[in-house]
């Protein structure tokens, strides 16, 4: 459940997503992450304060990892050696260890270091955003928004990262556009 002090205006993405979107619109461009109290809130709207410390390392290396999965996400970074070995450098810190207990298989995440584990935990939903499908990770076709969504849409042609906000605001400029005609 999304923290009610999180200004965001889009909120509940998959966590890779979700740590992109911590920089949304605005004169300049707002972001969550410019201090320990906004990751803090960040951590909590991604059901991560329990899980994750809050200090000054562990900002550094989410926004290590925002940095990487940005490159990414630019124009499809296709090919870009740079954007892989960022994002290689954040997973490098952990991996997931599979075991088998009485309750059936279980997962954990070992990391070389606390601070990494929110980093490592956004870089690994990226890859497994990509293995759902790469071509359903989008920026929003509002030209002035700068959020993603993992498009859940049955055909994949969603547009907006919201119906409401961009969508609306998309549709209003036609109209208008076509009135003053």
């Amino acid at each position: 459940m999304a923290d009610p002090r999180d200004p965001r205006p889009l909120i509940g993405e998959p966590l890779a997503l979700d740590l992109l979107n911590t920089r949304w619109r605005g004169t300049p461009v707002n972001d969550l992450l410019t201090d320990l109290d906004g990751y803090r809130i960040w951590l909590a709207s991604a059901g991560l304060a329990e899980r994750c410390p809050a200090d000054e390392a562990s900002l550094r290396a989410v926004r290590t990892a925002r940095e990487a999965l940005g490159a990414l996400v630019a124009d499809g970074a296709q090919e870009r050696p740079a954007a892989y070995a960022a994002l290689n450098g954040v997973l490098a810190h952990g991996r997931l260890l599979h075991r088998l207990a009485a309750a059936g298989p279980e997962r954990d995440v070992e990391v070389d270091e606390p601070e990494w584990l929110a980093a490592w935990l956004a870089a690994d939903d990226y890859l497994d955003l990509l293995d759902q499908g790469a071509h359903r990770i989008k920026a929003c076709a509002h030209p002035t928004c700068i959020l993603h969504f993992f498009d859940t849409s049955q055909n994949g042609r969603r547009r907006w990262c919201s119906m409401a906000v961009c969508g609306n605001r998309a549709k209003a400029a036609r109209h208008y556009e076509k009135a003053s005609r």
